[in-house]
Formats: C-alpha cells, sequence, structure tokens
C-alpha cells in the first residue's frame, strides 16, 4: 500500500510550480491515483468481518486496520505528498476539495481503528488467560480482570462505549467461555478418567461458566455507580442462554459421577457377606458399569440446545435404574447414625429420614407402574420385589424406633422433673463462702428439651404422644425461660463473686450469706414441676443487684486506695543535686545532707497520702455496717487486709529506693566529690574513707526510718495509734518502722550498698598509693640530711643528683591529671599534687642553699691559701 511519487522535479517554489501546466497535469493524475487507491484500501477494510467466533479475532481485526490505515496515513504527511497538495491548491482549489474528503475519511478511520485497536489490546493478555490458563487462574483473576477492562474500555474508549460494538464483543466473550467448557468437559476423554479428576474438570467448566454471569452483572452494578451516562443494557438473553444451558448440564454430569462413586463405594466386599442374597450383589455392582455405559458415547451433542430433549430422556432412565439402589444402600449404611434434617431430633428425625428414603422407593415404583413394558420386564420385576422388601424393613425399623423412644420418655421425664433447680459443686451442706472454687450450676437436663423437640416431631410424623410429654411439650416456653434466667443469674452471680477477693468476701460476709440462704433453695428444695420459680429466680436477681451495687462502689474506693498506695511506692527519696558548671559537684556531706533534705519534703507528701486512707475505709464502713467510727467489728479483717497491703508497699518503697541508690553507686556518674591531700607522712582522702562509709550508712538508714512517719493503726480499726509511755517517761510511737526495718530483702540491700561503696573507697585508696614515690619528700628529716650533707661536703655530682630528683617530681606534677572518676566518685588530686610541689620545691631552695654555703666556704678556704701562699 505505497503511495506513488510524482515523476516531475519538484525543487523550485509552490506558486512557480503551479503555474506550470505539465507539472499541474502530471500532480493531478498522482493524486487521482491516490484517492482511488485510499477509497479502495477504506472499502475493503470496512468490508472485513473477524475470522473467528471469538474475542481475539476482532481484535486481530482491528490491529489490521489501524496497520493499514496508519501506513498511509504516515505517507500523506511526508513532505513531498504535503508539497504536492499544495501547487495543487494553489493550482486548482476544486480539484483538491475531494482528495481532501478522502483525507479527511482516511484519518477518521484510521484514529477509530487505532482507538479500538490500543483499547481491545489492554485485554488480550486475560483474553489469552480465559482460552489457555488453568482453571483457578480464570476464577481469580481473567474473568474479574478481563471485565474490569471492559469497564474502563467502555468509560475511556470513544468506539466501544457504544452497544453495537460492546454488546457483540460481550457476545463472543462468552462464546469464548463456552468454548472452554466444551473442551474441559469433553464426553470422549471425561468417561475414561478416574471419577475424582472427571468431578474435577465439571466442577471447574461449571465454575467458570457460573463465574462469568456473577462477575458480570457484578460489573454492571458498577458502571452503573461510576456515573458513566450509558448503563450495560445488553441483550442477557444473547449473553448468558447457551452458558446458562451448559451450567444445567454441567450438572447433571457432576450428578451421574457422583451416583456412580457412591454406588461403587456402597458395593463393598462387607455388604457382599451380610447380605441375603450375594449373587445379587454382585450382578448389580456388574450392572452399575451397564448404566453407565449409554452416556459414554451418545449420539447428539449434550451441549446443544436443540438436543434438551434428547438429554432429559437418558437422564430420566438413569435416575430411575439407580435410584432404588443408592437408597436402599444409603439405608442400610446410615442404619445406627442415620442423616437428620437441620433442627431434628436423634429419633423423630431417623423416622423422618426413614420415610424420606421410603417415598423415592415409591415414587419409582410409581413410575414403573406407569410403564406396563418396564415393569413386565426382567428387570422390573428384580427392581419391584427388592423395593418392596426394603419398605418393609424401613416400616420395621421406624416401628422399633418409635416404640423404644416411648417406653424412655414414659420412663424418664416423671424423674426428671423431679431434680433440683441447681446444684453444688463440690456437693456440701454448707458450702464456705470464702472459697471461690464453689459454685451453683444448672441442673436441667438436656433431656428436657431434648424430649419436648421429640414430641413436636413425633406429632408431626402423626405418631401418638404419652400425655405427661404432651403437657411438658406445651409448658415448653415456660421451662426453656426459667432455664434461661437461671442460667443468667448464675452467671452474674459468679461473675459477681470473680470480682471479688478475699478480704472483700470476708468484709460483705452477711451479705454473702443472706445470698447463700435464698440460692439454698434452689439446690435443697425447688424441683422443675415446683411453682413458685419465678418468684425464686426475682429474688436471687433483686439480691445480687443490691451485692453488685456495693462491690462496685467498694471497689471504687479501693482504687483510690490503691491509688494512693502506687504513688508512695513509686516516690524517689535519692533525689541528687545536680553538678555545678558541669565539673563542680557538691563534696560528700553537702551530697548526703542534700538528699536528706529532699527525703525531708517528700515524706511529708507520702504522710498526706497515707492519712487520708482511713477516711476512705470509713467511707467503706458507712456503706457496710452503716457506721463511721473507724472501728467496726465487721471490718476488722478489712483494717487488717489494707495494713497489710501498706506494709508491702511501704517495704517496696525502701526497697526499690536502695536498689536505685545502689545503681547510682555503680554507674560510672560522678554525683560528689572528695579530695586527695597529703597529711604527712600519709597520702590519705578529705574526708576520709571511714567517714563517707558512715555517711553512706547513715543515709540508708535516713531512707529505711522514713517509714516511722507512717502510725500504725489500732488493733482491729483504721485509728492512728496514739503516742504511748514507756519506761522512765519514755513516750513510744508506733509505726511501721519496726516490721520494715526487719526485712530481709532491705538488710541485704543495705549491706550491699555499704559493701560496694567500701570496695569504691578501697579502690580510690589503692590508687593513691602510687604517690608513695615520693614519699621521700616529705618522710625524711631535712634538716638532719642537710646536716649530713654539710657534715660530709659531697661533690657536686651528688647535689645535682638530688635536685634533679626534685625538678622531675615538681615536672612530673604539673603533668598528673588532677581528676579521678570511678562509679559516683570524683576525686580531686590538685590539693595533693600542689603539696608534692611545694614539697619539691622546697627541698631544691633548701639544697641550694647548703651548696652554695659549701661553695662559699670552698672559696674562702682557697682564697686564704693563695693569700698565704
Amino acid at each position: 500500500l505505497k503511495l506513488e511519487m510524482p515523476t516531475v522535479n519538484l525543487d523550485r517554489e509552490v506558486t512557480i510550480l503551479a503555474t506550470v501546466p505539465v507539472v499541474v497535469q502530471s500532480l493531478k493524475s498522482c493524486a487521482v491515483t491516490w484517492q482511488k487507491l485510499i477509497s479502495r484500501v477504506l472499502e475493503e477494510q470496512l468490508k472485513k468481518v473477524p475470522q473467528g467466533n471469538g474475542p481475539l479475532a476482532e481484535i486481530d481485526l482491528w490491529r489490521e486496520r489501524n496497520a493499514t490505515f496508519s501506513a498511509l496515513t504516515e505517507q500523506i504527511k511526508l513532505p513531498e505528498v504535503q508539497k504536492v497538495l499544495e501547487i495543487l491548491q494553489e493550482a486548482d482549489s476544486e480539484f483538491t476539495g475531494d482528495l481532501q474528503i478522502v483525507f479527511s475519511d482516511l484519518k477518521k478511520h484510521q484514529m477509530e481503528a487505532q482507538d479500538s485497536a490500543d483499547f481491545l489490546s489492554t485485554l488480550k493478555c486475560h483474553l489469552k488467560s480465559l482460552s489457555t490458563g488453568p482453571g483457578a487462574e480464570v476464577l481469580s483473576s481473567a474473568i474479574p480482570s478481563l471485565l474490569n477492562g471492559l469497564r474502563l474500555v467502555w468509560i475511556m474508549s470513544r468506539g466501544y462505549s457504544k452497544e453495537e460494538r460492546m454488546g457483540p464483543f460481550l457476545e463472543r466473550i462468552s462464546w469464548e467461555i463456552s468454548a472452554r467448557a466444551r473442551r474441559v468437559v469433553d464426553l470422549q476423554t471425561l468417561f475414561k478418567q478416574d471419577i475424582a479428576a472427571a468431578k474435577k474438570r465439571i466442577t471447574e467448566a461449571k465454575n467458570t461458566l457460573e463465574h462469568w454471569k456473577k462477575c458480570y452483572f457484578t460489573t454492571c452494578i458498577q458502571v452503573e455507580e461510576s456515573g458513566s451516562k450509558g448503563y450495560w443494557k445488553f441483550d442477557v438473553k444473547r449473553l448468558f442462554e447457551k452458558t446458562d444451558y451448559m451450567v444445567l448440564i454441567c450438572q447433571d454430569l457432576y450428578d451421574i459421577f457422583q451416583v456412580t462413586e457412591e454406588l461403587y463405594n456402597i458395593f463393598i466386599p462387607e455388604l457382599t457377606t451380610v447380605s441375603e442374597n450375594p449373587k445379587a450383589i454382585e450382578e448389580l455392582r456388574r450392572e452399575v458399569n451397564i448404566i453407565i455405559s449409554p452416556l459414554e458415547d451418545l449420539s447428539f451433542d449434550p451441549f446443544s440446545m436443540e438436543t434438551a430433549r434428547d438429554w432429559g430422556f437418558v437422564m430420566e432412565e438413569f435416575r430411575e435404574d439407580v435410584t432404588v439402589e443408592i437408597v436402599k444402600q444409603i439405608f442400610v449404611q446410615n442404619l445406627k447414625d442415620p442423616p437428620r434434617y437441620k433442627n431434628h431430633p436423634p429419633v423423630a428425625g431417623a423416622i423422618s429420614w426413614s420415610r424420606s428414603l421410603s417415598q423415592r422407593i415409591q415414587r419409582t415404583l410409581t413410575r414403573f407402574q406407569e410403564e406396563e413394558e418396564l415393569l413386565a420386564s426382567e428387570r422390573g420385576k428384580e427392581v419391584k420385589q427388592m423395593s418392596l422388601q426394603v419398605v418393609k424393613k424401613m416400616e420395621e425399623y421406624e416401628d422399633q424406633k418409635y416404640h423404644q423412644w416411648r417406653e424412655r420418655t414414659e420412663h424418664m421425664l416423671p424423674l426428671l422433673l423431679k431434680e433440683t433447680l441447681l446444684a453444688v459443686t463440690p456437693a456440701t451442706e454448707e458450702p464456705v463462702t470464702t472459697k471461690k472454687s464453689v459454685c451453683f450450676t444448672l441442673n436441667f437436663s438436656p433431656e428436657i428439651p431434648e424430649i419436648i423437640t421429640e414430641t413436636k416431631y413425633m406429632e408431626q410424623l402423626g405418631l401418638p404422644i404419652p400425655e405427661m410429654a404432651r403437657y411438658v411439650a406445651l409448658q415448653e416456653d415456660k421451662y426453656l425461660r426459667y432455664a434461661s434466667k437461671l442460667k443468667a443469674m448464675l452467671d452474674r452471680y459468679h461473675k459477681l463473686m470473680e470480682m471479688m477477693n478475699e478480704a472483700e468476701i470476708k468484709l460483705l460476709d452477711q451479705y454473702v450469706q443472706e445470698l447463700w440462704r435464698i440460692l439454698k433453695s434452689g439446690y435443697k428444695i425447688l424441683r422443675w414441676k415446683s411453682v413458685g420459680i419465678g418468684e425464686f429466680i426475682l429474688q436471687c436477681t433483686q439480691t445480687i443487684g443490691k451485692l453488685e451495687l456495693l462491690v462496685y462502689q467498694i471497689h471504687n474506693i479501693s482504687e483510690d486506695i490503691s491509688s494512693k498506695l502506687q504513688s508512695i511506692e513509686s516516690t524517689n527519696l535519692f533525689k541528687f543535686p545536680h553538678s555545678q558548671n558541669g565539673d563542680k559537684h557538691p563534696g560528700a556531706k553537702e551530697f548526703f545532707d542534700n538528699v536528706k533534705c529532699e527525703q525531708a519534703k517528700e515524706v511529708e507528701q507520702l504522710v498526706r497520702k497515707y492519712s487520708a486512707i482511713p477516711q476512705l475505709l470509713i467511707e467503706v464502713e458507712r456503706r457496710v455496717a452503716n457506721t463511721n467510727s473507724g472501728k467496726s467489728p465487721k471490718l476488722t479483717s478489712y483494717y487488717a487486709y489494707w495494713e497489710n497491703r501498706i506494709y508491702q508497699v511501704l517495704t517496696q518503697l525502701i526497697v526499690k529506693n536502695l536498689q536505685a541508690f545502689n545503681a547510682t553507686v555503680l554507674a560510672n556518674v560522678p554525683l560528689l566529690q572528695i579530695e586527695a591531700v597529703l597529711s604527712v607522712p600519709e597520702v590519705t582522702l578529705q574526708p576520709t574513707a571511714s567517714e563517707i562509709e558512715k555517711m553512706t550508712m547513715q543515709s540508708i538508714q535516713d531512707c529505711v526510718e522514713v517509714t516511722k512517719h507512717f502510725i500504725r493503726w489500732m488493733h482491729g480499726t483504721c485509728i492512728e495509734c496514739p503516742p504511748q509511755r514507756g519506761k522512765a517517761d519514755e513516750v513510744v510511737t508506733f509505726s511501721f518502722y519496726s516490721d520494715v526495718s526487719q526485712s530481709p530483702l532491705i538488710t541485704e540491700q543495705a549491706a550491699l550498698i555499704t559493701q560496694n561503696v567500701h570496695k569504691l573507697l578501697a579502690s580510690l585508696t589503692e590508687y593513691l598509693n602510687q604517690w608513695k614515690r615520693y614519699d621521700l619528700l616529705w618522710k625524711s628529716d631535712r634538716d638532719t640530711v642537710l646536716d649530713r650533707l654539710a657534715a660530709e661536703k659531697p661533690a657536686c655530682v651528688i647535689f645535682d643528683e638530688k635536685l634533679q630528683f626534685c625538678v622531675k617530681v615538681a615536672q612530673e606534677m604539673t603533668q598528673q591529671p588532677l581528676i579521678k572518676d570511678e562509679q559516683f566518685i570524683r576525686l580531686q588530686l590538685a590539693p595533693l599534687a600542689s603539696a608534692v610541689q611545694e614539697n619539691a620545691k622546697s627541698w631544691m631552695m633548701s639544697l641550694g642553699k647548703l651548696l652554695n654555703e659549701l661553695v662559699r666556704e670552698e672559696l674562702f678556704s682557697l682564697q686564704d691559701e693563695i693569700q698565704v701562699g
């Protein structure tokens, strides 16, 4: 499809060439050829139809059309073609009018073809998956993705937003899906596979057909909800009539294989051994193959709607052949545990099941009787005889089930109604209320509602009902209502008991005992045939409600007390002063004094919170005992419970703070500073190690003595014990200190802190031992040394050695680190270094003075010798 180019030279200007007749005539001839070619191509392409029934054929058509039209359109855009058009326009504008119309028509169809090809090509992958992909992929991805793509094409494309285009395309997709189903369910190979594989292939085909329809209507709703102006209103019959029919055929085929599988499964050796006629069973096993053999070689296509009548005859014949055998074997196999309809009780359900099987056999017999030829055949006689035998066994089975149920009901029902409403576990005459393991249970036998249900269904089956069973069935709503309310009441009771701890159960003993007194009649006196059950339930519910309210009130107060105790327990009793100016840390005494001062501030807050607790307990007393004395006998154990809680909290307060203090001691963060000083003749710490250890122990003791501010309550009350006079008019205050201070946890933690501080101070003392190498500077008696040197008059070399030693010491002092950080202590070495340096300089001065004196004496002596000589 190539446009023929003109042979004339077109290098000159358009206006000049338009005046040359030979050129214009040649170009007109060329343009006419173009027009004819384009018109012919347009006509041929627009007449073409897809070569196939599937959607891919339509996509291929649009792609071919787009390629053809695009090739011509691209040539029209060539410079030489455009120049020809300009020359002809300049020479004869009327001539070019028809040509422009053809070009415009080509461009319009090319844009339409490109639009359709581009949009439909986005669906090609999904269409290929639909045709050849695995079944799971088709269901989960191909069909939904394809329809979603079609929805977008409908909204966005120009050509396929019209019913006349989209409708036929959807029909092609429906044809593709039906063709896939036909390939999957190929009857030529289906019956040659094992049953499981055949059922799987049928299920795949059926699911694909159904999923196509379901996804289509889902997409219709999405199109409508998207606000698109054009809804999908395509001919549903054309889209789904054939696929719907194929679904029915697939279901029939599945049923055939299912029944065949059941027949093969039930004709097992065990059945043959118990059968009255084993040879007949063997014959029936062979006949299973005979029954399905006509389906393997059909003379028509079952998926064709034109052969629906023929397929109906085949299915009817198959069902009649297998019904009797299936029913009989179902009955034999399920005698001990028959399947039941939903909500059917065991006995009435078994009788209903047996009757339904019997009716199926009788319907088959009726059809046999309507067909005289079938009934007269050997097969017909055999089926009729077998059917009558099975029906007789079913009737015997139903009678046996009914009479067994009636005898048991007449015996058990009176006994069940004599049972008490409640049972208590563990069984005891007087359950102890403080033991949560004791609980009540609803003593309503499940046999009662089962008997009621059996009675109702037996009556529906037309069977005689025992009078007592009829009476109980009429009272069904009452019994079930009582059982439901009793269970709800017991659940509420047990939940309430679980909410209370042992202290609260003792506190509310009289209320719990009152509730027990009421509940007692439920497991001692009242029975399911008694009157007054409703009144009993009401009384229990009201009493539980009152106790619930009281428990909730007490819990609110308990939470308030617990909140205060939690605040006390989490208090920090070791607040350390922060360093000043970065490196400046407080001294040891200042550090521990500050800690003690901060503790005093915290104690005020702690005591205030502690002092508020008795008022809260008096509020509990007011609600429980209707008094506000703080010493109600009814709350004795409750006071003791909270006093024990307070002891535990105070113990934890001290333990946690001592643990935190110990962690601070071990952490490599300096919090206080001490000095290393020269206290001749020793290098020592200032304050000394023993003084620091004493401060530490005192700080620990101060922490523990915080508990002295928490005054104990008088026995059996929540009132603080007033100070008592002891020996020699000593005032004694009873606090928690005496108990808390003896706690092994606290003594152990205090010992650990003391041990760690001792190790730290020992380490620092050991560090100072390195300064002993300079101890000659202060341990030697300077006057004695100098006198000896003066007497000995040693050589200058001796003086030089000693002076060099002093110079070296003085120089080393300028290079020594002046800070030693270890754990929580910063050791200041500047005072020690300064003292050592001063000693070295003093020795230098003294040695220099002595040397000067000795040299002067030598000089004067030499002068005298010179003068004498």
